[in-house]
């Protein structure tokens, strides 16, 4: 059972609003992608040291809050491997990444939700911290996943950052 949505089926975020988190990718302004991502980690502290059953799941098929931040400290660090492959290298192909089974093989469910925080603090400075190098011509460098969806600097940002703020969403919806 996949409980991420396939990734594939949602590069169309780089194309029309978020019909349920209400992000438009296409507004955003590239320069604000580090700050949003810092907000971000912010949000998910919250999150996971708040009150609340953070290892709950809302139904069996949806992640709870905890494993929804562990998949977002992940994407903070696989798109900053991303990130970097693409800054130097020309065009690279990402190594793949099956978000459910690593999800089942680092046991998010059996995690610190205060370690997890800090984690994804620390993930989230890292990406915004090398998004903040990226200049110029360089926002036009490209590099693809081998399902054949290919991204500019500039897309990934935008589909990151509505990876991260949808996922805030699904948690504070649930």
């Amino acid at each position: 059972m996949t409980i991420v949505p396939d990734t594939k089926d949602w590069t169309w975020v780089l194309d029309r609003p978020c019909a349920e988190c209400g992000l438009d990718t296409r507004a955003l302004d590239r320069q604000a992608v580090p700050a949003m991502i810092r907000a971000n980690a912010t949000d998910w502290r919250a999150v996971l040291t708040g009150s609340g059953d953070v290892r709950q799941r809302p139904a069996p098929d949806v992640w709870s809050p905890l494993e929804y931040g562990c998949h977002v400290r992940d994407v903070f660090r696989r798109y900053d491997e991303r990130l970097r492959l693409m800054l130097v290298e020309d065009d690279p192909e990402f190594p793949n990444w099956d978000q459910d089974a690593t999800a089942v093989a680092e046991h998010y469910t059996d995690q610190d939700p205060a370690e997890v925080a800090a984690q994804l603090a620390e993930a989230a400075e890292q990406i915004a911290a090398t998004f903040d190098g990226v200049t110029g011509e360089q926002w036009q460098r490209t590099g693809g996943r081998s399902d054949g969806a290919r991204f500019t600097i500039d897309t990934l940002a935008r589909y990151l950052v509505h990876d991260v703020i949808h996922h805030i969403d699904d948690v504070s919806a649930g």
